[in-house]
């Protein structure tokens, strides 16, 4: 499923218009029909004397407000609606419906100054459902004023919310949130899914995602060069290596994972296990050599490479040539989990990537090790394919800037680093993304709070280099892992909670969520109708 920015979703909102001859007010009215709809799924159905508070801007978010309003009311809701501006202030198709509205009979009060909230106050009493069409996708920057005040009292009650195509005050691109924004029970989004509603926090703001059809063109979709898409079971089944019944040990790739230093051969240890559990033929784990007969202990299936140590016990730059001395029987290597930040294991790092031909996946201190660096010039000089798999944090560091300067736009970091590295970029946290070099970008929409969890990005970055290994290009290698991986975290959470869920535990869960991809959902129908369907 593409996902779209408000400057995309207008362009396709356009093209129908132009192209396809269906009108403004038709996409609206459909809008309207899809916020009709939930609020009757979200009041069992039971429209007949319901108290709907309707909430109106004076753009197209507005219009599609007012539309809905007409229709719930003509459902037998008793519908109220507020709106924070002047009918003098309407145009276009806003204007028409709330004219619509006026003539079927519907009320409108206006919000103009602290006193008429007393209005929204006394309303809120006796309030069923609320519905916010107070912005749009258009929105930027700071809901203030009278605006914030009533945004304030919408978010204290604990009547439910419905918001109109994205919660008000919610950067439709980013996900990111000023000062307030509307904190909604269930969100209906039309035509695509915007961007910001999968990130967080607005994911979190949108509450329950839902998808309205409004009769965009499949045709159009496809050719408009959308480059965002959601990781999806759909997409991730597609990406299943082959598993032949005549497949060996040697069939299915030989993983290298290098890393691990005194007090963490665990990192190590848990994606070298990860590989194992993703389907990789053979791993083997190179380590400290002082660190040897910790792993054999530790580990039953893996198998280990003492290398030459630093005097803290990390991997030294005489480990290079034995490292790249398995390059013939190696189909894939992974280097950082547990690695340690030695001057010695950096200048390791850096020779081995200028003379790597097998893909790669960096993660951890492999990454902490290049700070820097001009990562430009670096890995333009890698042969092998590169993934790389940084937290905010570590991809704070590469850059050279503040972790909230990552957080506050994750897209636009991620494909930056993409195409300027020539490197997948895995970037971690809520809502994992992949970017690719080409642009395309892939949101991840599993996963919860228990993965925040040491050891965690360790499993996800011996994933990615097992897929590699049986053959997968780099970027599905990594959109397969992550999804996976999120998949394995919700299915450990539905029995372990989050707050007690481990990196060890996914390694349990991986199993099950192998076969739940392959199997499919069990559920393929869409919830309410074939127009309105829920996401995630």
């Amino acid at each position: 499923m593409y996902l779209v920015t408000g400057e995309e979703m207008r362009k396709l909102d356009q093209d129908t218009i132009q192209n396809y001859f269906l009108s403004s007010m038709v996409l609206m009215e459909q809008a309207a029909l899809r916020v009709a709809e939930l609020a009757s799924f979200k009041l069992n159905n039971q429209l007949a004397n319901k108290r709907i508070l309707v909430f109106t801007g004076k753009g197209n978010n507005g219009g599609d407000g007012f539309a809905a309003a007409r229709l719930l009311s003509q459902a037998g809701a008793i519908v109220s609606v507020f709106m924070i501006c002047r009918p003098e202030e309407l145009t276009g198709d806003a204007l028409t419906n709330y004219r619509a509205f006026q003539r079927f009979g519907g009320k409108t009060r206006f919000l103009q100054r602290e006193s008429d909230l007393q209005r929204v106050a006394l309303a809120l009493i006796n309030t069923d459902l609320i519905i916010d069409a107070l912005y749009g996708t258009g929105f930027k920057g700071n809901v203030t004023g009278l605006a914030m005040d009533l945004l304030n009292m919408l978010n204290e009650n604990n009547i439910p919310i419905i918001a109109v195509d994205l919660p008000s005050g919610l950067h439709a691109n980013t996900g990111q949130v000023g000062q307030i924004a509307i904190r909604a029970n269930a969100t209906v989004t039309f035509g695509l899914p915007k961007i910001g509603l999968l990130l967080e926090p607005g994911a979190s703001f949108a509450g329950e995602l839902w998808l309205g059809d409004i009769s965009l063109p499949a045709q159009l979709i496809k050719k408009a060069d959308l480059k965002t898409q959601l990781i999806s079971e759909e997409l991730c089944q597609g990406l299943l290596p082959l598993r032949p019944s005549t497949g060996h040990k040697g069939t299915f790739g030989h993983v290298f994972a290098v890393g691990g230093s005194e007090g963490m051969t665990g990192a190590i240890c848990l994606a070298a296990e990860a590989a194992l559990r993703t389907g990789s033929g053979l791993v083997t784990a190179g380590i400290p050599r002082s660190l040897n007969y910790i792993m054999e202990i530790k580990t039953t299936e893996i198998m280990t490479k003492p290398l030459p140590e630093t005097e803290v016990m990390s991997i030294g730059l005489e480990a290079l040539e034995p490292i790249l001395s398995l390059q013939g029987g190696i189909e894939a290597y992974l280097f950082g989990p547990g690695m340690f930040r030695h001057p010695s294991t950096g200048s390791l790092l850096k020779a081995v990537l200028g003379r790597l031909e097998r893909p790669a996946v960096l993660d951890a201190d492999a990454l902490n090790l290049l700070r820097g660096e001009n990562l430009k010039e670096l890995f333009r000089n890698v042969k092998g394919p590169l993934v790389i798999t940084p937290h905010p944090g570590e991809m704070a560091g590469l850059l050279g800037v503040q972790v909230k300067d990552v957080q506050a736009d994750r897209v636009q970091i991620a494909k930056e680093a993409a195409r300027d590295w020539q490197v997948v970029v895995v970037l971690k946290g809520a809502k994992t993304l992949v970017a690719d070099p080409l642009g395309n970008l892939y949101v991840n929409s599993g996963g919860n709070s228990g993965l925040a969890t040491g050891g965690s990005g360790d499993v996800l970055a011996g994933m990615v280099a097992s897929f590699l290994g049986q053959g997968l290009k780099t970027t599905e290698a990594a959109i397969l892992a992550v999804y996976l991986h999120g998949l394995a975290g919700d299915l450990a959470a539905e029995q372990k909670g989050h707050f007690s869920l481990t990196a060890g535990d996914l390694l349990d869960f991986l199993p099950m969520a192998f076969l739940n991809l392959k199997q499919g959902s069990a559920d393929k129908q869409p919830i309410i109708n074939e127009r309105l369907i829920k996401i995630g």
